[in-house]
């Protein structure tokens, strides 16, 4: 073993050890120091099996029944997204139950079951006009029909919930009312206590299972109307549009001031006072004249109880809000008559997740010295290639001009391509089912093929000027033996040492999940196991991301390399990571600023004012997520590329973990 396999042996255990120690102080917050039991499982119903993760405090018991509420996830997250209420409220006492609903996680139906029909209504349901063009037909791919169908509801009217085709929402609770039932029969659990929460596309799921059991009585006779219905970041709609013996009692609506889904803002572009003038909202908080932010009106004892909080934070953050979590819990503290010494605002969910970000990055970390011990062994020696000289280097203007073009055609095309792909681009859905995932490889083929012709034609001003071709070698794609033909056994020891890191990387996040049922992320899905479908997905979208990531590292690190490239030491990885990141992360940042800005203002988000609410959403909060993460691969592929001069090696490992994330996470139809 030499030296530096020494080194990097013990600083490869070091990085577990503080990741694991990470995972295990972030498992304590969970369980609350063992005073929460953490258990998981399978509901069955008859879409086919919902994945639940059930946080039972150990004060719960057959004599000692405790409330339950049943929490919901929004669009592309899972059961995990849930945590802070979960952990705060079972801190509390309360049996909480997180399920992954259609489509996401670990449960079998996909977002099909859900359901849809040919029209769809573009205002407020109960505030529609066909005349106006706001009640209208629609066509187009299944998935396309089902994001349209989000806020149509399964217990609407006809008139919104069944098309002449025979189509309908069949279960816009997404697995959640069989999850209520559930949850309300466990026998250390009172049925007559019993509550509902969710986030975004969970908010409609909410409104559908208060729907379902409003009025209901078990087995024994027990009324299981849910007490409270806790809405984050959740659209209203006016009493006409369902029928007027459901009740729903005592309803929270937490209103994030910078939503940039515009069915949360009632379709204005922004969320201020004149949005509490409207006689929607009137009639959600049951008054006559203008309502006031964070004002109860009604009673908890006859369910009337009305609350419209505003938050100032996103779409996104909401889930971990702390005033919106301390005021949910004092809502469920009221309708549910918890009894809980701590005050609402004592909150130590947030902590797990920085720990369990920690654990993340210094995985990532042991994942990188792991490989620098792999390519001191003899099979791989032939993956470290000296990296293309200084001759040929894009300096000054003609650096900055070379990477102004990848940062617009990234930056311009994302919010077309990826909404395009998202949902109308007709690609099998029997294959491509990742409706998220069907937007970033639509995206990444509109910038190679931008970029392919952005190449053509420079390559024929340079054949004109007569300039010498540059080589498959100065150009990063192979050894400098081969010069200018592929080396094939490079290319393959390079794919099999990438297979080797992302192999290491998953055997601890399966034994992370085994021993403390916890996944490494923050918040938002990012490592997780994978079941057969979503590795089976994987395989699909895999090679999309693979040679999106070779071009776009090929530019940044080869043709767009400069003096940091070859200087030594941490300053020069500073320099390289910077310059990579620019050309990589530079078109998403172009799009934030284009989106928040104006927000910001208060005019409204940008894509919205620009191109109109169908390119706003989605994509547009998916920003807080992607951003951050390219940020990160940039930084693994720069470190990757200086210690091996092999851009297939920097360039898969990144792609296999943006695959990851998104075919492990993400939503599916």
């Amino acid at each position: 073993m030499t030296p530096r396999q020494k080194k990097s042996l013990i600083l490869t255990a070091i990085l577990v050890l503080s990741s694991f120690i990470c995972m295990f102080l972030a498992n304590g917050i969970q369980s609350d120091n063992g005073k929460i039991r953490i258990s998981e499982g399978v509901i069955r119903t008859d879409a086919g099996n919902v994945s639940y993760k059930l946080y039972k405090p150990v004060s719960a018991t057959r004599d000692n029944k405790a409330p339950g509420v049943l929490l919901l996830h929004g669009y592309q997250n899972d059961h995990e997204t849930c945590r802070a209420y979960s952990i705060e409220l079972a801190r509390r006492g309360v049996v909480v139950l997180t399920i992954d609903e259609y489509g996401h996680g670990k449960s079998v139906p996909g977002l099909l079951e859900r359901g849809f029909v040919n029209h769809k209504v573009s205002v407020n349901y109960g505030e529609e006009s066909e005349a106006k063009g706001t009640f209208k037909k629609i066509g187009g791919t299944n998935r396309y029909k089902i994001m349209m169908n989000f806020s149509n509801l399964s217990f609407f009217k006809d008139k919104y919930s069944r098309d002449e085709e025979g189509n309908s929402i069949k279960d816009s609770a997404e697995g959640g009312i069989e999850g209520y039932r559930w949850l309300s029969e466990l026998d250390y659990v009172d049925p007559t206590r019993l509550a509902v929460s969710g986030h975004s596309m969970g908010t409609w799921a909410s409104w559908s299972v208060s729907a379902a059991y409003s009025g209901a009585r078990n087995s024994a006779g027990q009324d299981i109307t849910p007490k409270a219905t806790v809405l984050q970041c959740g659209e209203l709609f006016r009493n006409s549009v369902y029928d007027s013996s459901i009740h729903f009692n005592n309803v929270l609506l937490l209103q994030a001031k910078y939503d940039e889904f515009s069915y949360f803002r009632d379709y204005q572009n922004t969320v201020s006072d004149k949005l509490l003038e409207s006689d929607l909202r009137k009639e959600f908080l049951g008054i006559n004249k203008t309502g006031e932010w964070n004002t109860t009106y009604g009673d908890f004892s006859s369910g009337s109880a009305r609350r419209i909080e505003l938050l100032y934070t996103n779409h996104r953050l909401t889930t971990h809000d702390s005033h919106g979590l301390s005021v949910a819990i004092d809502w469920f503290t009221q309708a549910l008559g918890i009894q809980s010494e701590l005050a609402s605002s004592n909150l130590k969910a947030m902590g797990k997740e920085w720990l369990n970000l920690a654990a993340l990055l210094l995985m990532l970390g042991a994942m990188l010295s792991c490989m620098t011990f792999m390519i001191e062994v003899p099979f791989f020696s032939h993956v470290r290639q000296d990296k293309p000289g200084r001759e040929g280097m894009l300096k000054g203007k003609k650096w900055f001009a070379s990477a102004l073009i990848s940062i617009l055609v990234a930056g311009i095309l994302y919010p077309f391509a990826t909404q395009l792909g998202h949902a109308l681009v007709p690609l099998p859905e029997n294959i491509f089912r990742m409706t998220v995932g069907n937007g970033l490889i639509t995206w990444y083929l509109f910038i190679m093929l931008f970029t392919f012709i952005i190449n053509l034609i420079i390559s024929r001003k340079n054949k004109k000027k007569n300039l010498k071709k540059k080589t498959l070698y100065e150009k990063g794609w192979t050894t400098k033996e081969a010069g200018n033909a592929l080396d094939v056994m490079y290319i393959v020891k390079s794919v099999l040492l990438v297979l080797l890191m992302a192999l290491f990387v998953y055997l601890f996040v399966a034994l992370y999940h085994l021993l403390f049922k916890l996944d490494l992320r923050i918040i938002w899905p990012m490592l997780s196991t994978f079941n057969f479908m979503r590795l089976g997905q994987f395989a699909v979208y895999i090679l999309f991301f693979a040679a999106y990531f070779l071009m776009a590292e090929q530019k940044a690190l080869v043709t767009l390399r400069s003096n940091g490239t070859y200087q030594k030491g941490f300053a020069g990885f500073l320099r390289t990571w910077g310059r990579t990141a620019l050309v990589m992360c530079g078109g998403i940042v172009l799009i934030v600023l284009l989106e928040y800005i104006p927000f910001f203002a208060n005019l409204g988000p940008g894509a919205d004012l620009l191109f109109g609410s169908t390119f706003g959403g989605p994509f547009m909060s998916l920003m807080i997520l992607l951003l951050p993460q390219i940020v990160v691969y940039s930084g693994i592929s720069s470190y990757i590329y200086r210690q091996t001069g092999n851009i297939y090696v920097s360039a898969l490992i990144c792609a296999v973990l943006a695959c990851w994330i998104v075919t492990g996470g993400s939503s599916f139809v």
